[in-house]
């Protein structure tokens, strides 16, 4: 490991993470991990653990590390989404080129309605986006 370790150690879970603060300086040099909040990037909730209170540069380091989390977060949304693109791209290729008719079979009416959903969904959206524009 490095020679200087961070203070905090954030564990991802699904809605945030737990919240470690990382203490080397006692007698047997081990590192250890004690669990201080638990937080939720979804509502931006911080829930000591326990009975403690959190000092103000806890919270500092919780906020910024949740700011932080959420750009993540925010670009892999993105991110996901291209690749969606392209997965519908390469979808329509083996369509058209490699698949036989049975694989066809097996997928066409879950391609057409999630297709069909997406379409309705996002003509609506850029419909909503054109009217707020043209009030604007």
């Amino acid at each position: 490991m490095g020679a200087e370790l961070p203070e905090y150690y954030f564990r991802v879970r699904e809605n945030g993470a737990a919240v470690f603060r990382v203490d080397t300086e006692n007698r047997q040099r081990r590192i250890e991990m004690d669990q201080i909040a638990v937080i939720n990037i979804r509502n931006g909730e911080i829930k000591p653990h326990g009975d403690r209170t959190l000092s103000e540069a806890d919270l500092d380091r919780i906020k910024g590390w949740m700011a932080e989390r959420s750009e993540v977060l925010a670009h892999r949304d993105i991110d996901d989404i291209h690749r969606a693109v392209d997965y519908l791209n390469l979808t329509t290729q083996w369509a058209q080129s490699k698949a036989s008719d049975a694989q066809l079979e097996s997928v066409t009416d879950a391609l057409l309605l999630a297709m069909h959903d997406l379409r309705s969904v996002l003509v609506r959206k850029k419909a909503d986006r054109l009217i707020s524009a043209s009030k604007e």
